[in-house]
């Protein structure tokens, strides 16, 4: 009997971990693909920062580099699954200061004109919830032992440096244009 219920034990572990995979490789490889894309695509950095001035985030350079520098660093690290709750709470970061800078005055929806919040919010919150799952099995985190902590940790660490560091930044560096509602 025993050794059933740890048969089961171990394949709803694995199942987990799994899903857990499933959420890293999607949400990294997603925000990795925005990262590059700022780098290497459209109008690359200089086209990025020239669109965050026009949003008040200035100095528009350096938000663009430091923007897309977190976008691919967090993106790699959620892949990988080294150092999950750090990488989640970089991925809330960036969705809150894309919330409250683009996409909050355009409502909930994102068919709204402008997009509204929908994309952004559901990416946040799935990023502070897989803070919490940490990187599961199949992860560096796991196998060298590096985040060890318990779920509630690393949702805490999701949740309150994703947030923080988001009203930090906003705080330093946006400056919304007086036309802004």
């Amino acid at each position: 009997m025993l050794t059933q219920a740890h048969h089961h034990a171990v394949q709803l572990t694995t199942a987990l971990s799994i899903c857990v995979l499933i959420m890293r490789l999607t949400l990294g490889g997603m925000i990795l693909a925005h990262g590059l894309n700022k780098f290497f695509g459209g109008g690359k950095i200089a086209g990025t920062a020239a669109w965050f001035e026009s949003i008040g985030m200035k100095p528009g350079k350096l938000n663009a580099l430091m923007a897309a520098s977190t976008e691919v660093g967090c993106g790699v690290l959620l892949i990988i699954g080294l150092l999950t709750p750090l990488a989640c709470a970089a991925l809330v970061s960036l969705m809150v200061v894309a919330i409250i800078t683009v996409h909050r005055k355009n409502g909930f929806f994102v068919f709204n004109p402008g997009q509204g919040i929908e994309y952004c919010l559901i990416v946040a919150l799935m990023a502070v919830a897989l803070g919490g799952l940490g990187g599961g099995k199949f992860s560096i985190d796991h196998a060298a032992k590096i985040w060890t902590f318990r779920p509630a940790i690393g949702l805490a660490v999701a949740a309150i440096i994703g947030v923080g560091g988001a009203l930090l930044q906003l705080a330093v560096f946006f400056r919304p244009p007086k036309d802004a509602g």
